[in-house]
């Protein structure tokens, strides 16, 4: 039997038991796909990561991330919580201050920023690739219905659309916070009318309405193609809501660019959580980054037998 180490750590959050629970295992080449997706799937946690030597020596590590259904090509909160984990247990050279390392997964190269203050990880922050604006949804009753709220539950100032910064999302927006409460999801009219197309089968509700004065918005999110039946933090969600916010919105305001964006989610689940996304626009978009806080939890042992 071959041990397997990994550490549980809440991404997104200060607090245990509270965040996007994340298992980082450290392989040494050993697994193959099939039996990554097995362990993702045994463990049932929203996402699994495995950490490899990088394929370009100039990188510091290879990330390869997995839902209990798919790998994905890059996700936040497994990408956050990986640099947390190696920087709070050594596993990388990190001093005081601001470390810049750069993470292999499989959309290409992901610079990553480990912010060091005093000794402890104090946050850990990650670049996305640019936005990409898919088609507007226009059949708003259908959106509606697909989350048990009525047409004028949603917010009809602002679209319905997908946007990408590797992962599409669905966008649907929200008129309130008690209609954010009020969702229910029906996976029947999702499987009808959503699953089949890749812009529309991962889908992100948010609204202006929030929990918590420093927060931009209040959001959810409901990924059953992943194995997800709704995410408590979604990073690889918050950079194209953070374009999304800027490209349709006035709730932020630019300073030089810059927009600044705190998205707070979990809250319905349990397992609060806070996610800050930074996004720099002149003409053309220049740079989305997101960032948050870390728990580790404790560590576990798989034992798979060898073949």
């Amino acid at each position: 039997m071959k041990p397997l180490t990994y550490t549980l750590v809440d991404v997104f959050t200060d607090q245990p038991f509270s965040g996007n629970q994340l298992a980082v295992f450290q392989d040494d080449g050993g697994l193959t796909t099939e039996m990554m997706q097995k362990i993702a799937r045994e463990l049932n946690l929203s996402e699994t990561v495995f950490v490899l030597s990088p394929s370009n020596p100039s990188n510091d590590k290879k990330l390869r991330i997995f839902t209990p259904e798919m790998e994905l090509p890059m996700a936040g909160h497994p990408t956050l919580g990986t640099g947390y984990v190696l920087a709070d247990q050594g596993m990388l050279p990190a001093s005081e201050g601001k470390n810049e390392w750069v993470f292999e997964e499989v959309v290409g190269d992901i610079p990553v920023t480990v912010h060091i203050d005093k000794g402890r990880v104090l946050t850990v922050e990650m670049n996305q690739p640019m936005p990409q604006f898919g088609e507007y949804f226009e059949d708003r009753e259908r959106a509606a219905q697909l989350l048990s709220l009525s047409p004028d539950d949603l917010n009809g100032g602002w679209p319905i659309q997908t946007v990408s910064t590797a992962v599409p999302f669905l966008f649907i927006p929200v008129r309130s916070l008690d209609a954010m409460k009020r969702i229910n999801f029906r996976t029947d009219i999702w499987e009808k009318y959503f699953s089949q197309s890749p812009s529309t089968k991962h889908i992100f509700t948010f609204t202006a309405e929030t929990e918590m004065k420093d927060s931009t918005v209040h959001s959810r999110m409901f990924a059953p193609a992943m194995g997800i039946p709704e995410d408590p933090a979604t990073g690889a969600a918050s950079g194209p809501l953070g374009a999304y916010i800027v490209e349709h919105t006035d709730i932020v305001q630019s300073e030089q660019g810059m927009y600044r964006i705190r998205s707070e989610q979990g809250f319905e689940m349990g397992r609060p959580s806070i996610i800050d996304i930074t996004v720099r626009k002149e003409r053309e978009y220049e740079e989305v980054r997101i960032g948050g806080r870390s728990v580790i939890m404790g560590s576990g042992e798989l034992l798979i037998r060898q073949e």
